[in-house]
């Protein structure tokens, strides 16, 4: 194998990888698991088709999938990740003293195995970090039956298929306000909504049924091709979004954090959308 494409929708719209190293591929239980080597992007995580992530550009992703709404909260002390079997979201987490324990529920273990055993550059030292309860489980099942009550849940979430697809419905997201305490917020993995439309405006409509304040947020991560990322924000406080850029920086400072990417104008920023995005979300809305 020279080279790897992922195909988008619509299917014919393409990016190719050139594999300079493949390291492993294999067909679990859930889905299929690919792991290479780029030139450019480094080590490189495709689950049935999708990247979904890569040394070179995770932070982009991960560092606004976390830190917005840890930062936003103030007061975050117990968050749950949905997904992320590759350790990033995990490993942003727990950069913040504040957070006592993160719970990652992954539905298929190999991931986390191969993480661990391919992706240390990305999940750094979250499996190892005591505060991490680590459940192999189906996240549509935990949120639905778990009696733990969460400040911030990140469904970092595949693309709506194969197992993923389950992690788009108003029934997970239902039972995620189930599983959030009082003040929490629930952000979610909502694709490139140039490409992607359905993905976003779906999610939203369900968000925008279930809770006070349904919105989106975008960050670019350059793996994820077709223009900006979309991340859904959900919560009952409804300024929760809106926390003030001074309130932001001084959080960041006191967090001592290093980041890449994240910063509290940048933070305020992304809930600036582009104009057919918002187009997206308002209609999701009416």
């Amino acid at each position: 194998m020279k080279s790897w494409s992922e195909t988008l929708e619509p299917s014919d719209f393409t990016s190719t990888y050139k594999i300079s190293r493949l390291l492993h591929e294999e067909r679990t239980e859930y889905q299929h698991i690919l792991l290479f080597e780029n030139a450019v992007m480094g080590r490189v995580l495709a689950l049935d088709g999708v990247v979904q992530t890569t040394e070179k550009d995770e932070f982009c992703y991960h560092e606004m999938i976390v830190h917005v709404p840890i930062l936003a909260h103030g007061k975050a002390r117990r968050v749950l990740i949905i997904g992320g079997g590759d350790g990033g979201a995990a490993e942003e987490v727990f950069k913040h003293r504040s957070v006592e324990s993160a719970t990652l529920v992954e539905i298929d273990r190999t991931v986390i195995e191969l993480s661990k055993r391919y992706l240390g550059a990305i999940s750094g030292q979250a499996f190892e970090d005591p505060r991490l309860d680590l459940v192999i489980a189906d996240g549509c099942q935990f949120v639905a039956e778990s009696d733990a009550r969460f400040d911030v849940i990140i469904v970092d979430a595949p693309d709506p298929i194969g197992p993923g697809a389950a992690l788009f419905s108003i029934e997970f997201y239902r039972g995620c306000k189930r599983c959030l305490a009082p003040g929490g917020v629930l952000v979610t993995q909502n694709g490139v909504p140039f490409i992607q439309v359905t993905e976003l405006r779906d999610s939203m409509t369900a968000l925008a049924s279930l809770f006070a304040d349904a919105r989106s947020y975008v960050t670019h991560v350059p793996a994820y091709v077709g223009g900006p990322m979309a991340l859904g924000w959900a919560s009952d406080k409804t300024k929760l979004w809106r926390t003030p850029l001074e309130t932001l920086a001084r959080r960041f400072e006191n967090s001592a954090i290093d980041t890449r990417y994240y910063t509290p104008a940048v933070h305020q920023a992304s809930f600036a959308l582009p104009r057919y995005v918002q187009e997206l979300v308002d209609h999701a809305q009416d």
